[in-house]
């Protein structure tokens, strides 16, 4: 994805997921107000909170729903605290958590003949992929790939994660589409 915000705007961003999640554990932080009018731009968003490089939390929407900063807001609060894979966060975690925010290209739909066909037309560490059969559906964003580099194990744990079995992806011909992310993460201190 063509950078769609500049680093200094990433950091606004985490910033600002990083004092939203602070003010809703009563936690006091140093981290000053955001105010940038080109975060009012509208991409989809994923908040993702690690700690000691664990996942911890990620949550997001893969289409715009109101600004990038709103959905970071929104996405930094469902991740800290709604992710129904884990506790609520604590404050004593706070000071641990380390926030990735990745800004999202609109999804596109990929055309494939078969199984082969569609790892053949997946780009590894690229392409973020949403799979999707009948009322199931889930995604991967493209730094998964990082945990699941082999094509067939990325896709089986998809499947996985929406509900299917593991072979859905070159059995059932589940719809499929791809997107890019600009991504953002706090620096180790």
């Amino acid at each position: 994805m063509k950078s769609v915000l500049t680093v200094e705007q990433g950091r606004s961003l985490l910033r600002l997921a990083r004092q939203t999640i602070a003010v809703k554990l009563g936690v006091e932080t140093d981290v000053e107000a955001v105010n940038d009018p080109a975060l009012d731009v509208e991409y989809g968003t994923f908040v993702t909170l690690k700690i000691g490089g664990n996942l911890r939390g990620c949550i997001g929407n893969l289409l715009p729903s109101g600004s990038v900063a709103e959905g970071v807001k929104r996405n930094a609060i469902s991740a800290a605290f709604h992710d129904s894979r884990f506790s609520p966060l604590t404050a004593a975690e706070f000071d641990n958590v380390e926030i990735d925010i990745s800004v999202l290209s609109q999804p596109q739909k990929l055309e494939y003949s078969d199984g082969a066909d569609l790892i053949s037309k997946l780009r590894p560490g690229i392409d973020g992929v949403i799979l999707q059969l009948g009322r199931a559906g889930a995604t991967f964003l493209p730094q998964v790939w990082d945990q699941l580099p082999a094509p067939e194990l990325f896709l089986s744990h998809l499947c996985r994660k929406a509900g299917l079995v593991d072979s859905a992806w070159k059995n059932d011909h589940p719809k499929i589409e791809i997107y890019q992310v600009q991504c953002f993460e706090e620096e180790e201190e």
